[in-house]
């Protein structure tokens, strides 16, 4: 019986795959057999690799539609194909949203959603044409259903993503299946610029239901998921990967007033 997760002969395209989040599902679908390509701006140092095969990466702007389309033709004429696409690109630094201009926010906003839906609509043309059709998933994080002080613009971005999976969804089915996994707190290389030291690491960890925050590996197995045949009923969706969520602040605020009277 074939494993349902094989994913040897598919060409997956992962934005922004060479660290961080990217880094992690990049790897999960080398170690799934599949052939890796991956792009951004600059190179990283060491490209993904698994199962001692290794990603390819060629150089892109994803907020340049001409850079898409070099990037989904390196892919097609490398393999013939391409099955699917992760949309991961993407961040915002802090900002106030008093004090951000509107050219930083149109920036954030064409980094996280209107880049996404470009190269989406690139892969779709390829996978259309392909008997196998395809499968989009789009990154998108937490903030886009909770507030998001100091990243409002990436906020409302990822929201909008949210939205568009959807759209998408219903547009190109039957042979397209488009999707979208909401991710919490991943310790990435970068954890430190917003969650500090180890120790702050560990408190912000014990604030999860599940006791620690995610793992770059842990997007890449549920991406894995939906790329694969275990998802063939599933487009349009919104996989919430946060480890339960974060605790309502009433019930601490609660628990002080009532130790307080006591």
């Amino acid at each position: 019986m074939r494993n349902p997760v094989d994913m040897s002969g598919r060409a997956v395209v992962v934005t922004g795959g060479g660290r961080g989040v990217g880094r992690g599902i990049s790897e999960r679908f080398l170690e799934a057999g599949a052939e890796v390509v991956i792009c951004g701006r600059t190179q990283p140092e060491t490209l993904p690799s698994a199962a001692g095969r290794e990603a390819l990466f060629t150089p892109a702007d994803v907020r340049d539609v001409e850079q898409i389309d070099r990037v989904v033709a390196f892919t097609t004429e490398r393999f013939g194909r391409l099955d699917v696409l992760v949309n991961n690109a993407g961040g915002a630094p802090v900002a106030e949203a008093a004090t951000a201009s509107p050219r930083f926010s149109e920036s954030i906003i064409r980094l996280n959603l209107i880049a996404p839906l470009n190269f989406a609509q690139r892969a779709n043309a390829v996978m259309q044409a392909q008997d196998a059709g395809g499968a989009i998933i789009n990154i998108s994080s937490v903030s886009a259903l909770r507030p998001s002080p100091g990243t409002a613009a990436y906020g409302a971005a990822k929201a909008g993503i949210l939205s568009l999976t959807q759209t998408l969804a219903v547009e190109w089915a039957p042979r397209v299946r488009v999707n979208a996994v909401t991710a919490g707190m991943i310790r990435t290389e970068l954890a430190h610029l917003h969650y500090g030291d180890e120790a702050g690491i560990a408190a912000v960890s014990a604030t999860v239901p599940l006791g620690r925050m995610g793992e770059p590996r842990d997007v890449g197995d549920v991406c894995l998921f939906l790329a694969s045949p275990l998802a063939s009923y599933i487009s349009g969706a919104n996989i919430l990967m946060h480890g339960g969520g974060e605790r309502p602040a009433f019930l601490d605020a609660a628990k002080t007033t009532s130790e307080g009277e006591a």
